[in-house]
């Protein structure tokens, strides 16, 4: 497996655990924070190393020492970062996420470079040459440059993936029209499916993918698993019982666990089982790159725990 994850790439700063930020100029002890790799090119080019794949990484990061720690980061991951480009006049995109002790994550975001990337940035001839592309929030770089994307990979014979970054409330299905028919494997959560379709239910929304030319829908749901929806049906698939101690990055790792699941020959539903496996072994840590795992690793957890169902 050859992937190309492109996208946005972020630095986010963990910090846990956060009952409530101080009042005025109070301070609190925590147990740890950390920096790490992340959004849904980086943090999904994370675990897709993990599991054996060979990544290249693309997007717009700052000449900022951010960008320095998020290159290097990903560099120490064994991801190949050279078709990362860097903008002078714009800020790598980060994030502050304080943990609460649930393991939800409140965010305080920063864009920046990341909605810069343009037709100019595209790495085309990497992408020919690549087995995967893997594009990470489409709606920030344009409907028409991430259709444009994505119809050249599939000219090539690349399958092609796409996971989305903003919550459902900000979304609209005219945000990703264009780009469905050369998706074969859309990966939203329930509140993108939900918001980006403008459906009531899930089924419904992913089947309104589907109509726009997707080739299968996979609906992360938290706690509850994935959906899978495609013109064979429709499919659930149990998430792994684990003590959360952070959901940061659990989307991402359910993508690169169901690609390379895809790529590796699996049925959708055996590439499910193995995307709900790496969510759950990030789950159990702090950040998207948690866990030291492979792909054997992955699947042992997989057949010896126990599911939420």
């Amino acid at each position: 497996m050859k992937a190309v994850t492109l996208g946005v790439h972020v630095l986010d700063v963990l910090v846990r655990p956060v009952e409530a930020i101080p009042e005025g100029q109070g301070a609190t002890l925590v147990e740890d924070i950390r920096m790490t790799a992340a959004g849904t090119a980086g943090g999904t080019a994370l675990t897709l190393a993990k599991l054996g794949a060979a990544v290249r990484s693309a997007g717009a990061i700052g000449t900022d020492p951010t960008g320095d720690m998020l290159v290097a980061l990903l560099d120490r991951a064994g991801i190949d970062t050279a078709l990362l480009v860097r903008r002078t006049d714009t800020p790598t995109s980060a994030s502050v996420l304080p943990i609460r002790p649930s393991g939800e994550r409140p965010s305080l975001h920063l864009l920046g470079a990341n909605i810069t990337y343009g037709p100019d940035d595209v790495p085309w001839d990497a992408i020919a040459e690549a087995t995967h592309l893997h594009l990470g929030g489409p709606e920030l770089i344009g409907v028409d440059v991430a259709a444009r994307i994505l119809a050249h990979a599939k000219e090539h014979g690349v399958v092609t993936s796409v996971d989305l970054l903003a919550p459902g409330v900000l979304g609209g299905f005219e945000q990703i029209a264009a780009a469905l028919p050369y998706v074969d494997h859309f990966l939203p959560n329930d509140d993108q499916a939900l918001g980006f379709s403008g459906e009531d239910d899930l089924v419904a929304g992913a089947r309104k993918f589907l109509g726009a030319g997707a080739g299968l829908v996979a609906v992360t749901r938290g706690g509850d698993g994935a959906l899978l929806v495609n013109e064979e049906g429709t499919e659930t698939v149990p998430a792994f019982a684990v003590d959360v101690v952070d959901t940061t990055g659990c989307g991402d790792a359910f993508s690169a666990g169901f690609l390379r699941g895809v790529a590796l020959g699996r049925t959708p539903r055996e590439s499910a089982v193995l995307g709900c496996a790496a969510a759950a072994l990030v789950a159990r840590g702090l950040g998207s790159d948690h866990g030291d795992f492979d792909l054997a690793a992955a699947d042992a957890f997989a057949a010896t725990h126990a599911t939420r169902d």
